[in-house]
């Protein structure tokens, strides 16, 4: 038998599956915070509705790859359409990028890559210095590659009107790809390479010249970071220099002083603190591991490829305080798909007559006269010759003969 619909549902507003609308939010909703399993077990204690792990992560897959389909439709019409930004724009933007990794099914690892945007406060002293924070956070990650979620981003930076902010900066480490995501989308921003990444390649010149995790190393790295973040890098990089020339030959010396030369201007720590910008990305840092690792880098799991960029849409959501704002589009896009479901089915099991008129006209017959019923075949009035015309009616084939 094929699958049907009771017409009641459309009128109904129900989504599909067998739960009420509302229960079927909350499953998602629970399953988007912890484990499919503990997201069921959940429901039933809440609402008293037993459901299993399968169901769970069924109903929460479908509506993260709704919200999946809905945004790249949305960039889809941004790169047609260009319009402009609505509204004010915000005094100052932080924006950060980077990468974590998630695991996959057969022990294979991929990367997820992650955008954080957020309003840049300060101004207050606290101990003779000036306090900056970084509030009204909202996240963006996808696994794909650096190029395309350069391209599908356009969507959290045209919605938080980063174009539209008095003032942006870029707070980052070094990684090529992310720098050209800067460049694509706010080559005007103030670019600040992450403190905690600076001081990382401090790190590996220190143990070069005093071995690794030695009490020497350690207070050669804290001297020299504290004169990066207080007094800038014009004094620090001369003495990597005149390192380097004692050291020629040496590899971690060389690589590192090129490193931090090439992004001079990205580490003018002292300025960036006095204009009132964070110089630490920590908050990308932890957005990975709030959005992502959270959910999807827990005990036991590995995912299907398919289902981490509707988990993560999802994560984006509810991690960045957007849930009662954008679960009724998901709601309206699984309703939409219901709609075009049932209409296939219909399809499939009530085709058009072809001698319909509409049919007609979709074939191209224009001609929308009524058709005329197929023609019989004729009949002629002499009999056919067969072999069983000849067959002796009523009669038996074989006759006994009378004993005598």
């Amino acid at each position: 038998m094929g699958e049907g619909f009771f017409p009641l549902d459309e009128e109904l507003g129900l989504l599909p599956g067998k739960l009420m609308p509302r229960d079927h939010e909350c499953l998602v909703r629970l399953a988007g915070w912890m484990p499919f399993e503990k997201a069921a077990e959940m429901l039933g204690e809440m609402v008293g509705i037993r459901v299993s792990k399968i169901v769970a992560q069924n109903y929460t897959e479908a509506a993260g790859a709704a919200y999946v389909q809905m945004q790249e439709e949305e960039v889809g019409e941004l790169e047609r359409e260009m319009p402009e930004t609505k509204g004010e724009g915000v005094e100052k933007l932080q924006v950060s990028a980077d990468g974590a990794m998630v695991p996959l099914l057969h022990g294979v690892w991929t990367e997820v890559r992650t955008l954080v945007v957020g309003e840049v406060h300060g101004g207050k002293q606290k101990d003779g210095k000036r306090e900056v924070h970084t509030r009204n956070l909202s996240y963006f990650s996808r696994k794909v590659s650096a190029q395309e979620f350069q391209r599908l981003a356009l969507v959290e930076i045209y919605r938080r009107k980063v174009e539209k902010a008095r003032e942006v900066a870029a707070v980052m480490d070094g990684a090529d790809w992310e720098q050209g995501f800067v460049d694509f989308h706010c080559p005007h921003a103030l670019r600040i390479l992450d403190f905690a990444h600076a001081a990382q390649h401090l790190n590996e010149i220190g143990e070069c010249l005093h071995g690794e995790h030695t009490p020497e190393s350690q207070a050669w790295l804290k001297d020299h970071a504290h004169s990066l973040k207080h007094d800038g890098p014009d004094a620090l990089l001369q003495e990597l220099e005149e390192l380097h020339k004692q050291h020629p030959q040496t590899k971690a010396i060389a690589s590192n002083l090129a490193y931090l030369k090439k992004r001079k201007q990205q580490i003018q720590y002292p300025t960036f603190q006095a204009l009132g910008w964070p110089i630490g990305s920590g908050i990308v840092e932890s957005g990975n591991k709030l959005v992502v690792q959270a959910r999807l880098k827990g005990a036991g799991m590995h995912w299907a490829e398919a289902n981490v960029n509707p988990m993560l849409a999802l994560r984006n959501i509810l991690c960045s305080g957007r849930w009662r704002e954008d679960w009724p589009k998901i709601e309206d896009r699984l309703r939409q798909l219901t709609r075009q479901r049932r209409q296939q089915i219909h399809c499939k099991h009530h085709p058009p007559s072809p001698t319909s008129l509409v049919a007609r006209a979709l074939q191209g017959d224009f001609n929308l006269a009524p058709a005329q019923p197929p023609s019989l075949p004729t009949t002629s009035s002499s009999p056919r010759k067969n072999p069983w015309r000849n067959f002796t009616y009523g009669k038996a084939l074989f006759q006994r003969h009378p004993k005598i």
